[in-house]
C-alpha cells in the first residue's frame, strides 16, 4: 500500500528545523499540489523557489530529506512546475513521494482548518515543543485530527460484496466503509455500517490491517466478515449506487500498491484471507 515505502524510512517526529536549499517544498492551492511537469513525481527544492523561510512549516523526513509545507498568495512557481491534481499520486512513481504528498495534504488540511481558536476565536500559534497549535488567550490546545474509520470485506463462500459509492465519477468497485461514531467500538462500527448500507448481518469478524489515509484525514482499519443469514441486499442509495455479490473468479481487480480497498479485494480474489 501507499505507506509501505521500505527500504525508505519515514520519520514523522516533530522538530524545529530551518529550511535549507535542499529541503523539498510541498505547496497546495485549491487542493492541487506543486509538481514538476513530468511523468514522475518531483517536488521543488527550496533552492528552486527562494521565498521567505518564515513561510515554511517543517512536516517530516524521509531518508534524511526534509519536507516542508509552504503556502502564500505570492509564493513563486519555479519554471517547469505547475499545480496539479493530487489524484496523480495514485499512479505516478516513485511511490514514497506519492506517500509524502498525501501525508503532507493531511497536515495541510489540518493547518488550514485550524487558524483560529474554536473556543474563543483568537488566532492560534504554533508550538515549538510538539506538533500542536495553541491559543494564548484561553489556553486551548489543538492537535492534528485523525479520524478512525473502518473498511470491511463482506463475503459468503466464494462471493465478495463489492460496492460503488453514490455521487462519485470513478467506476472502480469498493468495499463498505465508514467513520467510527462517538462511543462506538470499531467492531460495532463494522456491524452498523454493513447494516446501514446494505441491510445485512455479519459474523466472524477478522482484522486484516490498517492504513493511514490522508485523502480523508483518517486511519482506516480493515476487516473481513462473513455473511450471517439472509443474503438479500437492501441498498442505502444515499451512500451507495450499487452493491453486488461477485464471485472471486469474476473479480477483475489487480494489485495497485496504493489503497487498502484494492489490497483487500485482491487478497480475497487470490484466496489469501487472514
Amino acid at each position: 500500500m501507499i505507506q509501505d515505502i521500505f527500504p525508505k524510512n519515514y520519520n514523522v517526529a516533530f522538530s524545529m528545523r530551518n529550511i535549507d536549499e535542499n529541503s523539498l517544498v510541498l505547496s497546495f492551492v485549491d487542493n492541487k499540489i506543486l509538481l514538476a511537469d513530468e511523468d514522475a513525481i518531483r517536488f521543488p527544492r527550496y533552492a528552486d523557489m527562494a521565498f521567505d523561510p518564515s513561510q515554511a512549516q517543517y512536516l517530516f523526513e524521509i531518508d534524511g530529506s526534509s519536507f516542508f509545507m509552504a503556502n502564500a498568495p505570492d509564493l513563486p512557481t519555479p519554471s517547469g512546475f505547475t499545480y496539479q491534481e493530487t489524484s496523480r499520486f495514485r499512479t505516478l512513481e516513485p511511490r514514497y513521494l506519492a506517500f509524502a504528498g498525501i501525508t503532507a495534504m493531511h497536515l495541510h488540511d489540518w493547518y488550514q482548518n485550524n487558524q483560529y481558536c474554536g473556543k474563543c476565536g483568537e488566532a492560534l500559534r504554533h508550538s515549538n515543543l510538539e506538533r500542536m497549535l495553541y491559543c494564548e488567550a484561553c489556553g486551548n490546545n489543538v492537535y492534528p485530527r485523525i479520524s478512525p474509520a473502518i473498511i470491511v470485506g463482506v463475503y459468503r463462500g466464494d462471493d465478495l460484496l463489492l460496492t460503488r459509492y453514490a455521487g462519485r465519477t470513478t467506476r472502480n468497485y469498493a468495499l463498505i466503509a465508514g467513520f467510527v461514531e462517538i462511543g462506538e467500538s470499531v467492531e460495532d462500527t463494522v456491524r452498523r455500517e454493513v447494516m446501514e448500507e446494505v441491510g445485512l448481518k455479519i459474523k466472524n469478524l477478522r482484522y486484516y490491517k490498517s492504513q493511514p489515509w490522508g485523502l480523508s484525514n483518517s486511519l482506516l482499519m480493515g476487516y473481513y466478515a462473513e455473511l450471517d443469514g439472509d443474503q438479500e441486499i437492501v441498498l442505502e442509495t444515499a451512500e451507495l449506487s450499487e452493491a453486488v455479490w461477485t464471485c472471486r473468479d469474476d473479480i477483475e481487480a489487480t494489485l495497485d500498491n496504493f489503497s487498502l480497498t484494492n489490497e483487500m479485494i485482491v487478497c480475497f480474489k487470490n484466496k489469501k484471507l487472514p
